[in-house]
């Protein structure tokens, strides 16, 4: 078990590289992720909620209510500043259908699960980072097919009903099936090891979407080659940049201290690419390139949550106040 314990933690330390690694193998071997569609991809996507779930408590949740001022700014800034700059960005490169479809759904979607672990690693103010993870992740079922209505109902339809079933299967309830579990058992003296292994699953998880998508998108990559890839990555790299950038900024506005801005930043610029890969995935199959930017994403959130931690550790401010 001590084996499994330190290979969660190296998988979670090297996640963004472990994922880029399968994602590079699944380009060269492409049948090795054949198996990732539909129904399978939708219950790997559960497990990665559920992982997040079973490292939540009862108490995690007691912030949304203590400090609803707080949650009230960040669920604000994340599903306004993210959707808007990823309409704005869809305007300014011209992106084909297929490829808005997949950053709009990135803008979108709630924020990131891993960007809990970047709060924590720059001293961020971590109960404020977990509240907006949980109030974002709540509010999604409503909030991001009412925003895909609204960003990408003239491109494509959107199916609002069957999308919000998707992300309160997919999300809401397996997140709420691991609280329930760690309030059951989160005494057992086994509890705390099965949550050290978490982590790991996760990363596994996330990289069998990504390698799934790269299978799903592989002709298309060919053909087209490093264009159709560095003018993705470039739209990503805009999204998420102006994401950090600008969540920092409206912490700035209402006087956050430097640990809630650093918090603020984090939860908006990391979404949750591994969800807006399966509403791809399960709702736009026709337009198969749209599974792209959220592809990219899963991987490059995970490297530039890295580094913005990084950033903010060395030249941020120690006022916490």
């Amino acid at each position: 078990m001590n084996l499994f314990l330190r290979l969660s933690k190296w998988l979670a330390a090297y996640a963004s590289w472990f994922i880029i690694g399968i994602a590079v193998f699944t380009f060269f071997v492409p049948q090795t992720f054949d198996w990732v569609r539909g129904t399978t991809q939708t219950v790997i996507l559960g497990l990665i909620m559920l992982t997040m779930g079973l490292t939540l408590s009862t108490d995690d949740f007691r912030v949304l209510l203590q400090r609803p001022w707080d949650i009230f700014i960040g669920a604000v800034a994340q599903f306004v500043i993210m959707p808007c700059v990823a309409w704005l960005l869809v305007k300014v490169f011209g992106l084909e259908p297929a490829l808005a479809i997949g950053i709009l759904l990135v803008g979108c979607c709630p924020g990131g699960v891993s960007s809990n672990i970047m709060s924590y690693l720059c001293h961020g103010d971590v109960a404020f980072s977990v509240g907006m993870t949980c109030a974002s992740t709540l509010l999604a079922p409503l909030m991001t097919p009412l925003l895909m209505e609204l960003t990408a109902g003239a491109i494509i339809e959107i199916d609002a009903v069957g999308m919000f079933l998707n992300i309160l299967i997919v999300t809401v309830i397996p997140v709420g099936f691991g609280v329930f579990l760690n309030w059951k058992f989160g005494r057992s003296s086994v509890f705390p090891t099965l949550q050290g292994l978490m982590p790991g699953l996760s990363v596994i998880c996330l990289a069998c979407i990504v390698g799934g998508v790269i299978s799903t998108v592989h002709d298309d990559l060919v053909s087209r080659g490093w264009v159709l890839f560095l003018g993705t990555f470039a739209v990503v790299f805009c999204h998420n940049s102006l994401g950090y950038l600008l969540g920092w900024t409206t912490g700035h506005i209402v006087g956050f201290n430097s640990a809630k801005k650093r918090t603020i930043s984090i939860e908006v610029g990391m979404q949750n690419a591994g969800l807006a890969t399966n509403l791809a995935s399960v709702f736009f199959a026709a337009q198969p390139l749209s599974v792209l930017p959220c592809a990219i994403s899963c991987a490059w959130h995970s490297i530039s949550g890295t580094i913005i931690a990084s950033l903010f550790l060395r030249f941020g401010s120690k006022d916490n106040r």
